[in-house]
């Protein structure tokens, strides 16, 4: 009998399969059947052993259907399995870690006491998007980094004298870090936003650091690239010369992608926990380690 069982949901398929060979574990797909009302009816497609059960499912958008769907599946996996453990590549809602405005829910305590609730042990997240939302979880959660894996992919790259920013300062230990691994430096922008209007501005005053280089702009999440088009514009004006882009998750809602290239971004290069054009790193070697 294998270790390991992983349940796969649908929204990560190829990481899973990737996660299943590394650890040599029985892998289950799930059917996924969505009524005309909007409710989800999950099929596992096997046979579930009483050994320790994965369950791995991303909840990008649309976020609460596949927020449901994991809470579904971890369920059922509870009334079978020794131990759940959970792994949740792109973890929704992490931005809403605490209470900014008077009145707003902080829906990521909502969340920790569902996933406590419906019986998984360990939680495994990638890159979580603010790690306050890691103190409402009462059992074990784990957040790893693609950065090392993202930062390979760039070793790879013929780049131009490379500079790692970051487009805010809540970014800098990231860009750090990435900078780190190719071993060059790195700088962090300095974003301004109204909370109420949702405006942004840029300010930065050492261009002399940005003219001529390369640019790997490095992010853990881009949703509609508002944040990262400002600041691909603000650089090009400081006559950089090519500017990549590297973040762990690609949501790229509402033609982001098209947008950011329109703004003169080479390339957008992301991870494997959200599917996509861009996605092309592998992060499931950092999984593993953690879940063993």
């Amino acid at each position: 009998m294998n270790k390991f069982t992983i349940i796969s949901g649908k929204t990560s398929e190829v990481l899973a399969k990737k996660l299943a060979e590394k650890l040599g574990a029985n892998l289950l797909k799930t059917q996924l059947r969505v009524f005309e009302d909007g409710e989800s009816k999950i099929t596992i497609k096997g046979r579930l052993e009483k050994n320790k059960i994965i369950v791995i499912q991303s909840t990008y958008p649309p976020v609460d259907e596949n927020l449901i769907q994991l809470l579904s599946i971890i369920s059922k996996a509870k009334e079978i399995g020794t131990e759940v453990i959970t792994v949740i590549p792109y973890m929704g809602y992490a931005r809403q870690d605490k209470e900014f405005l008077p009145g707003e829910i902080i829906t990521m305590k909502v969340i920790a006491n569902l996933l406590k609730s419906v019986g998984t042990s360990k939680i495994i997240v990638v890159d979580i998007h603010s790690a306050i939302g890691l103190n409402y979880f009462n059992i074990k959660i784990q957040n790893v980094s693609a950065i090392p894996d993202l930062a390979k992919y760039f070793l790879k790259i013929k780049l131009k004298n490379p500079l790692v920013v970051s487009p805010d300062q809540g970014g800098k230990h990231r860009a750090k870090e990435f900078a780190k691994f190719l071993k060059t430096d790195f700088i962090s922008l300095v974003k301004i936003r109204n909370r109420r209007t949702g405006k942004v501005e840029i300010k930065y005053t050492k261009f002399n650091e940005i003219i001529g280089r390369d640019l790997i702009l490095v992010d853990d999440m881009i949703s509609t690239g508002g944040s990262i088009i400002k600041a691909t514009k603000f650089l090009k004006k400081q006559k950089c010369n090519r500017i990549f882009v590297a973040c762990t998750h690609a949501l790229l809602g509402n033609s982001a992608e098209k947008k950011i290239k329109k703004a003169g971004v080479t390339k957008i290069i992301s991870t494997i926990t959200i599917p996509g054009k861009t996605s092309i790193v592998d992060v499931s070697d950092v999984i593993v380690k953690a879940i063993l």
